[in-house]
């Protein structure tokens, strides 16, 4: 394969009295000497800077549907253009995407695709939005923005699946160019982020109270649980609780399905009735949209009205049915307004997942 540069100067850094450089885009602050790279792998220093080593690469691209990501009040039923690169700044020993995220080869990025040819490949595709997951795009920070700014331009949105581990200098920066986020919290334990994601609670919960309190940007949450590990009803009540005063009852919350991978092969899948215990204790405590996934529940799955009970957005895995939902987004049974991002119709895109292959220059 032709080697091309994708060396492009970071955003967020600044030096140290010791002679090292700092990066602040993640609050893993890595201080580097030169040729050094950080935890993350694809940022690093280069001479009297901080550089992205991955700018325009991509270890693939895909059309999903959009709940997919989950987002299931975000222009529901629509296809969402999905990329990632390689790397992450966080080391979860339950990684579902570790092939990605602990990827150490650059070779293997083998898409090649500029900020405005993604932009481009989405309208071609009639996606609506433009998704930077499958790895955190809070490492890849200068690429991800370039994309959602270019994206903007053509009328397209753009949506960053992230367990939200991102710098205070950079928060701003990141989201300005997003129109929606799935954050991935991961636990509600310092214990648990330190133990089994080499990382720490704080962060991700700031970084969901600037997000309510200071952007537009739309979001929801997601949780995995793991048998054993973050599935008790304590830590479910207080991580549902902590949802409700801080952030709003109205914030989707996602309970989702752990499988057995990366370095916790040893634990059994998630059982069904331990997400629908968690959606259940959710609700009660007063959650109004909470949902299950990694796992066939249409009940969980879908839309309920929290007013009148009436079933909203009925869903079968990513398949819409029933639409219950007036041209303004509100009940068509009791008129109450649903927050999100929703239009007159959903989108029929349904369940596909359709690889693209992307190959252009790197700016």
């Amino acid at each position: 394969m032709t080697t091309r540069s994708a060396i492009v100067s970071g955003r967020h850094w600044h030096r140290l009295g010791d002679g090292r450089i700092q990066c602040d885009v993640c609050p893993r602050y890595c201080k580097l000497q030169d040729g050094q790279q950080g935890l993350c792998f694809v940022r690093a220093r280069q001479g009297g800077e901080i550089v992205l080593t991955t700018y325009g690469r991509s270890s693939g691209f895909c059309i999903d549907p959009i709940e997919k990501k989950p987002l299931n009040h975000f222009l529901p039923g629509t296809p969402v253009l999905s990329f990632g690169t390689a790397g992450c700044n966080l080391t979860c020993k339950f990684c579902q995407n570790w092939d990605i995220s602990k990827a150490r080869e650059i070779d293997r990025l083998n898409d090649w695709a500029s900020p405005e040819a993604i932009a481009d490949a989405a309208v071609e595709a009639g996606c609506r939005s433009v998704a930077f997951t499958y790895n955190d795009p809070v490492i890849f920070l200068e690429y991800a923005v370039d994309t959602a700014h270019a994206c903007r331009a053509k009328g397209i949105k753009a949506v960053a699946v992230t367990a939200g581990y991102i710098g205070e200098s950079a928060r701003a920066d990141f989201y300005a160019g997003m129109d929606a986020a799935n954050v991935d919290l991961k636990g509600f334990t310092e214990d648990f982020y330190h133990r089994i994601c080499g990382g720490h609670l704080a962060p991700v919960l700031e970084t969901l109270v600037w997000l309510r309190h200071h952007t537009d940007v739309w979001f929801e949450i997601t949780t995995l649980l793991i048998p054993g590990a973050n599935d008790s009803d304590r830590e479910i009540t207080d991580l549902s609780q902590w949802v409700a005063d801080k952030l709003g009852p109205e914030v989707p919350l996602h309970f989702t399905a752990f499988h057995p991978d990366w370095k916790m092969t040893d634990i059994e899948a998630t059982p069904a009735a331990t997400l629908q215990r968690a959606r259940r204790i959710a609700r009660e405590v007063g959650l109004s949209y909470v949902y299950t996934g990694n796992v066939h529940d249409s009940e969980g799955g879908s839309t309920w009205c929290p007013s009148c009970q009436a079933l909203l957005i009925e869903r079968d895995w990513f398949t819409l049915g029933q639409w219950g939902l007036d041209g303004q987004g509100r009940c068509r049974s009791c008129g109450h307004a649903v927050p999100g991002r929703f239009e007159a119709l959903p989108g029929t895109w349904g369940a596909r997942r359709q690889p693209v292959r992307l190959q252009s220059p790197a700016r």
